[in-house]
């Protein structure tokens, strides 16, 4: 019997000797099994109503995703959705304010639909803009993503949180991990929003040639309300008020 135990104990102090030895060598005695890219995008912020119930992929992309997929267009949807806010923004600052000395090289010769303003800007803009994206994208690149190999090209950082970059100089982010997700998803849906509203913008001004977007809104709110007016004058038999042109 004491033999036996003795046995038994020698088993143990091997078997704790080989898990330390796993552990120290950064793999688990049972790994968990690996989670499927749709679990995985479940736990992510980003889903909200219509689609609480999971994440909206009409087009299947993520059932013949993998986890790594998932994490890499998430990175893409976060980093797209802040510069087509700043783009949304931009578009109409710069359609009102483009006759404004308050901007550096705009001095009033900059006029028109937005999508025409890059033509009118001088040297002296450019230059600093392409410093200012390049050294932006470097950081973004050397936080989040992981160095390139022949099997781990275009991929991000295990530990890398997709669209934390450390920036926050006003403190907003919070520390409750709910109230952090609830912000997650207010940023991506904005985004998501922005990202459609400057595509609509682009088209608009497209298809309308040296109408901007301000003028083109007021004006069809202009026309409403005058054939809203014309039918009243109608019924009254007055003159009919012109619709502008």
């Amino acid at each position: 019997a004491g033999a036996g135990a003795r046995a038994r104990a020698s088993a143990g102090a091997a078997s704790a000797r080989g898990a330390r030895a796993l552990a120290r060598a950064g793999e688990s005695p049972q790994a968990p099994k690996e989670v499927s890219a749709t679990e995985y995008l479940k736990t992510l912020p980003g889903i909200s109503a219509p689609f609480a119930d999971g994440p909206w992929d009409p087009a299947g992309f993520v059932a013949a995703a993998s986890v790594e997929d998932v994490r890499r267009w998430r990175e893409a949807e976060v980093t797209h959705g802040r510069v087509a806010m700043l783009a949304a923004l931009g578009f109409v600052v710069g359609e009102q304010l483009q006759d404004s000395n308050a901007f550096y090289n705009w001095d009033g010769r900059v006029s028109g639909p937005a999508i025409n303003h890059f033509q009118q800007i001088g040297q002296g803009f450019w230059e600093p803009l392409l410093i200012c994206i390049g050294i932006a994208e470097a950081y973004r690149v050397a936080v989040g993503w992981a160095t390139p190999t022949g099997t781990g090209f275009n991929a991000l950082k295990p530990e890398y949180n997709m669209g934390d970059l450390g920036f926050d100089p006003l403190g907003l982010k919070p520390t409750d991990e709910a109230e952090l997700k609830l912000m997650q998803t207010r940023e991506l849906n904005n985004g998501r929003l922005a990202m459609i509203a400057i595509a609509g913008f682009v088209a608009q001004e497209v298809t309308e040639p040296g109408v901007e977007i301000f003028e083109h809104l007021f004006r069809n709110l202009e026309t409403e309300v005058v054939l809203e007016l014309d039918d009243i004058e109608a019924d009254f038999g007055l003159p009919v008020t012109p619709v502008p042109q």
